[in-house]
């Protein structure tokens, strides 16, 4: 079908309520079936023509990444098959200037204004309808959303369907989008564009809904309640949740599901049906510059750049005092930029100074990441004997932890809960020593203006690690957990929670392989830190040099497990899977 076709196909329909969508999707789907023809040219030329990635917007948050590293190997794929230099495409509800760090500048992109998701699809209105209000089955407000969605999907169609005829497009890779019900009408117009038009399709999936998700009724009456839980609030409008399962994911006849770990593999198949012979897992890729060894002098060089970022462009930071951030946050959430916070008014931080002990979370502030939890490990640390005598009585040591992520307005709570940590932190200790603790947020942020006058490059992810003595990464919940990898990857001895689902966590430290393939940690504690804990962490911040031999063991575990090699042979698997498909 072209896209005129199917846009009229839409416009001829009757969509009174959700089944009727269900039974339109379930038609075209038999119908693209039906009029396929044989392709005349072999798979590779036709998807070759173009690729496109689509997700609900880029910038630098871990699926962004994630897309860049696909991308890059796509790229260099056809480029060895003799394709040339084969376009690659991408298109979301919103590109933030900081997608320029992972996106490269002849890349096409294309925004469809409104597919962005939660909050961010049309202020979080209909995202608020679906998820967190009552829509009884046979109601009004049922029947006005299954419209609505309809109205809106068939917009998203026609542009969506437009781009990808007039480029060529035949590869469509959308992230997340999928699995991860951030917009329910965008993810309407894919399984309508792409089953007319006969796209081959890789659902590069993430996070599913489930995960962390579930009814009331089947939820253990002990447990708590998930973090997903919402998208469950109307399961009991059975059309709407009829539907709603059959597109999360969609099981389409060109469509391979490829998620980030085992257990969502064996869902789709045990649980939901999916064919095994077209469900996937593609755990990450470290590229190479991961693991360059960084010398004193590279990772002074980082920092300095980071100095730049946070403080605006001058070499020495200038801190807020944190109680007057905390007073002025809403503003400062509507308008994020790089800011660090101090106990006192009138301190400076310089970042490149020696006994900087730096503790670097690579994350966004969000609940699940339990930030907060950084600062209550540090003020145990602060009151460890050992640690305590030489941190208080030199007063050249300084202590820094870094936040990497933006911050979803939604989460405002959150960050609130880690800033008063922070503030826990250093009324725990004398001011003179709380005065040389610091906490920052570069938002995102790799680069300065600056930086050009200076002759300095951006910072790239794998340089925002060299920033760190440590990594802290307290999670609850992961659906990967990368950070793992990537300190590794970077020789940054990193401490992480075992985090839900374990089996992931186990998946990525390598818990059941040999052990030439596993990552070495240190484990947060679920409750307390004893001193035992307590006297490793010391161990870590202070003399990281005596964890050299772990560092190159973990460097040795992730190229093994992880290297640029892997993610080619992967991908090369999907396509001769797709190509196969009758």
């Amino acid at each position: 079908m072209t896209t005129k076709e199917l846009l009229q196909s839409i416009a001829d329909a009757t969509i009174n309520d959700w089944h009727d969508i269900e039974e339109f999707l379930t038609g075209l789907a038999i119908t693209a079936d039906a009029i396929e023809e044989s392709a005349s040219e072999p798979f590779d030329d036709i998807v070759s023509k173009g690729v496109a990635f689509v997700t609900y917007d880029f910038g630098i948050d871990g699926v962004s990444i994630e897309i860049f590293k696909y991308a890059d190997c796509l790229e260099k794929m056809f480029a060895k098959k003799g394709k040339g230099q084969v376009p690659m495409h991408f298109i979301g509800g919103e590109f933030y200037e900081k997608a320029d760090v992972v996106l490269k500048p002849y890349w096409n992109r294309f925004q469809i204004d409104g597919m962005n998701g939660w909050s961010k699809w049309d202020d979080g209105k209909y995202f608020s309808k679906l998820y967190y209000e009552d829509m009884p089955d046979g109601s009004d407000v049922s029947r006005e959303m299954a419209q609505e969605m309809w109205r809106q999907a068939g917009g998203f169609a026609e542009k969506l369907g437009d781009y990808l005829e007039q480029n060529n497009i035949n590869l469509l890779i959308p992230v997340n989008i999928p699995t991860n019900p951030g917009n329910f009408a965008i993810m309407l117009a894919i399984i309508m564009v792409s089953e007319a038009m006969g796209c081959s399709v890789i659902s590069s999936n993430h996070d599913f809904y489930w995960e962390g998700g579930n009814s009331p009724s089947e939820r253990d009456s002990e447990a708590e309640p998930g973090v997903r839980d919402h998208f469950f609030r109307n399961c009991d409008n059975g059309p709407f949740f009829s539907l709603f399962k059959k597109m999360y994911p969609w099981n389409g006849k060109h469509w391979l599901q490829v998620n980030i770990n085992s257990p969502q593999s064996e869902a789709l198949v045990k649980k939901f049906g999916f064919p095994a012979d077209k469900v996937f897992e593609l755990g990450t890729a470290i590229s190479d510059s991961f693991f360059k060894q960084a010398t004193p002098e590279y990772v002074k060089s980082v920092r300095q750049r980071m100095a730049y970022v946070v403080s605006g462009g001058n070499a020495i930071i200038e801190p807020i005092e944190i109680t007057e951030h905390l007073a002025g946050l809403s503003e400062w959430m509507g308008n994020q930029h790089p800011v660090a916070c101090a106990h006192s008014v009138g301190l400076k931080l310089d970042l490149t100074k020696d006994k900087t002990l730096f503790c670097l979370q690579p994350t966004r502030v969000v609940g699940r990441k339990r930030i907060e939890m950084d600062l209550q490990m540090l003020q145990g640390l602060m009151h460890y004997e050992p640690f305590k005598k030489i941190f208080f009585n030199d007063e050249a040591y300084q202590l820094v932890v870094h936040i990497t992520g933006p911050i979803p307005i939604e989460h405002q709570a959150d960050l609130e809960v880690v800033l008063k940590a922070y503030i826990e932190l250093c009324e725990s200790v004398p001011v003179a020593v709380a005065d040389r603790i610091f906490i920052e947020f570069s938002v995102g942020n790799d680069n300065h203006p600056c930086f050009e006058k200076l002759g300095l490059e951006g910072l790239k992810i794998e340089d925002i690690y060299q920033l760190a003595t440590v990594i802290l990464f307290p999670s609850e919940t992961e659906g990967r957990g990368l950070p793992i990898i990537e300190a590794s990857a970077g020789g940054i001895p990193i401490v992480c929670s075992r985090y839900y689902p374990e089996r992931v966590f186990d998946e990525v430290v390598g818990a059941d392989l040999p052990d030439r393939e596993q990552i070495e940690f240190l484990e947060f504690p679920d409750e307390g830190y004893s001193k035992l804990f307590l006297a490793s962490v010391n161990e870590l911040i202070l003399h990281p040099e005596h964890f050299e031999q772990r560092m190159q063991h973990n460097r040795r575990a992730v190229s093994l497990r992880y290297g640029s090699e892997m993610l080619h042979h992967k991908f090369e698997e999907f396509l001769q899977r797709l190509a196969t498909i009758g």
